[in-house]
């Protein structure tokens, strides 16, 4: 269906596509093997008809001569959990580790069958993309069903994906079926799985797999028959096939990744929050000390939903569960899997960041492979903000509650390194420019823009495109537009300029004479500042400095640095002028720019002067 840009606040004409999964998954556990049987249901929305589809097929990234084994080789940083020093550790030389994969270990997607609306279509298989080409075009406004069967080996773990991994879980069931490509305003998205993530439609999943009895499930979804399989009810009576298989069958709704892992040294624990969110993590309790930790870290978990929901928007979905597995940590629907052998700090850690993915990335459908840093950026944020009020708990929150990211970001900005974070995920020369541009750059573009636009604001701008843009999949202008509505504020500079260049703030106090301060812009990246001026007499007073582009002002914000203390609103500063000269009320003593530490400067040095 097409949606009302007027009525629900999105762009006018705004669309999207329909699925509807339907599995049925059989394993052999001892040759890491399965069979795969899906109907799929699309539904084409986009005004237009379309002759071709495509599928990715992620598991066949895993094999010799792949893009993803080639980009590991050219990279000049690669992901040490990728290869392995076969040089010396003064000359080290990177080898892929999929390069050694044997035809037993390596990862594959085969399909055999495949039908549209009961016709055998045509298709081909480039990499990890399926290209379909359809017997008759998908109409606009019209559904089709796809039904098709595959056979799959599960590679050996190396990113994400995997059996056997370093903490000893038999199979990390990620990107592991044919899943449908994104098709959007911006056409297809057929990207190559070289190591980065995802975007998908979003739609319902409804998943049975057959396994060994003595294997336990952790998966997206809601569990349809705890009762008879092992682990999630006391007195569950399994039940089996001839093959001595138990079925396991998972739901889902409106969700556009569905992850599961199975081994059976699982054990399975839940908490409820106090939102009414059902969280479960499932886990093997390798000794008493990583077993209190997951114990603890559910607990915080829940916490964490609460806090969430109530400055993000409510967790829309009844269930969410924490899984060891994988390599690190990657979220999926409602469940997220994450390397479990950690200290408690770090687990917590990793569970708050890829539990925020439910907002940034999973509720709103934000594609990683173009926006990586509105997925990843916002998610440390999220992170961030909940480590000081859950975990922390060291009384009051700091002004900047974000500091590390503010650490990384300074580190990639005068590392001669930094790339623009609007560059394609894939396309970063360094994995060091990704992550550090995605991850911490990104996250301080969410807490700069509260320096921006006010506290205040920031937080109802969170409210207000969570109301908006759920459930579908808006770009960082749909954001943007949210926080310019919500604040009265221009903000096309702030976004052009952060995102799609390497420029640099960079302020100082150059003189203060008497009543008289010049501030000077080192830079060429304007922005507004807050100046707290202490006077001879002891008495402070705030000026805050607009920016003429910003077309408005920030609000007074309520921070106990400021509390008692005038503020003074002086005429806007051009980004053309590089100084601004301001008379104070009185002699003064000590002069600083930005008290609060929110504005990006790479030299803050020579942002506090005392006079003489």
């Amino acid at each position: 269906m097409v949606l009302s840009g007027i009525a629900l606040g999105q762009r006018k004409g705004y669309w999207q596509q329909d699925v509807k999964y339907t599995m049925d998954i059989d394993v052999d556990e001892k040759s890491y093997q399965y069979d795969g049987k899906m109907t799929l249901e699309y539904g084409n929305n986009s005004g237009r008809s379309l002759s071709k589809v495509y599928f990715h097929l992620y598991f066949n990234a895993f094999q010799p001569g792949s893009m993803m084994d080639n980009r590991l080789i050219s990279i000049a940083d690669p992901d040490s959990r990728m290869t392995k020093n076969i040089g010396t550790k003064e000359k080290p030389v990177y080898q892929s580790r999929i390069s050694t994969l044997t035809p037993e270990q390596i990862g594959y997607q085969k399909i055999s069958t495949l039908k549209v609306n009961g016709v055998p279509a045509q298709f081909k298989v480039d990499g990890t993309i399926l290209e379909v080409e359809l017997p008759q075009p998908i109409a606009d406004g019209s559904k089709t069903t796809f039904e098709m069967e595959w056979k799959a080996q599960v590679p050996e773990q190396i990113r994400r994906s995997g059996r056997n991994s370093r903490e000893g879980v038999a199979l990390s069931m990620t990107q592991w079926y044919p899943k449908m490509a994104h098709f959007d305003d911006f056409g297809w998205h057929l990207d190559e799985y070289v190591g980065r993530e995802f975007v998908a439609p979003f739609g319902d999943f409804d998943v049975t797999i057959h396994i060994h009895k003595d294997y336990v499930i952790g998966g997206s979804g809601v569990l349809q028959n705890p009762s008879e399989v092992k682990g999630y009810m006391k007195n569950a009576k399994i039940k089996t096939n001839a093959q001595n298989k138990a079925t396991w069958h998972f739901k889902a709704h409106n969700i556009h990744d569905f992850a599961w892992a199975a081994d059976p040294k699982f054990v399975v624990d839940s908490t409820t929050s106090k939102g009414g969110v059902k969280i479960y993590t499932v886990f093997i309790p390798a000794n008493k000390e990583i077993e209190n930790n997951w114990k603890q870290a559910l607990g915080f978990a829940a916490e964490f939903f609460d806090f969430a929901s109530s400055r993000f928007g409510a967790y829309p979905w009844p269930t969410y569960t924490i899984v060891q597995g994988g390599d690190g940590g990657m979220e999926y629907g409602t469940a997220t899997l994450i390397t479990g052998n950690r200290n408690l700090k770090s687990l917590v850690n990793v569970i708050f960041h890829e539990a925020a993915h439910s907002w940034y990335q999973h509720l709103f459908g934000i594609n990683e492979t173009v926006d990586e840093w509105f997925d990843e950026g916002f998610t440390s944020y999220v992170e961030e903000l909940a480590m000081h009020h859950i975990f922390e708990r060291k009384g009051a929150i700091p002004t900047n509650p974000i500091m590390e990211p503010y650490r990384g970001y300074y580190r990639l900005a005068l590392s001669g390194k930094e790339e623009p974070m609007s560059l394609l995920a894939d396309y970063y020369n360094t994995n060091y420019a990704y992550s550090n541009a995605a991850y911490n750059k990104g996250a301080v573009m969410a807490e700069q823009l509260g320096y921006i636009i006010g506290k205040e604001n920031l937080e109802k701008t969170f409210l207000k495109f969570y109301e908006l843009w759920k459930f579908k999949h808006p770009t960082p202008n749909d954001f943007k537009r949210v926080a310019e509505d919500v604040s009265g504020i221009n903000l096309k500079w702030y976004f052009n300029l952060f995102i799609n260049t390497t420029r640099k703030i960079d302020y100082a106090i150059d003189t203060i004479a008497g009543k008289e301060i010049i501030i000077r812009n080192k830079s060429d990246f304007a922005m507004p500042l807050d100046i707290l001026v202490e006077y001879k007499d002891g008495s402070k007073e705030l000026f805050y400095i607009p920016l003429r582009e910003m077309r408005g002002e920030k609000p007074a914000e309520n921070y106990d640095i400021y509390a008692g203390v005038k503020r003074t609103v002086l005429e806007d500063w051009f980004w053309t002028k590089p100084t601004y000269s301001f008379t104070a009320s009185k002699e003064v003593a000590k002069v600083w720019i930005d008290p609060t530490l929110r504005l990006a400067d790479i030299e803050s040095s020579d942002n506090h002067k005392i006079v003489k």
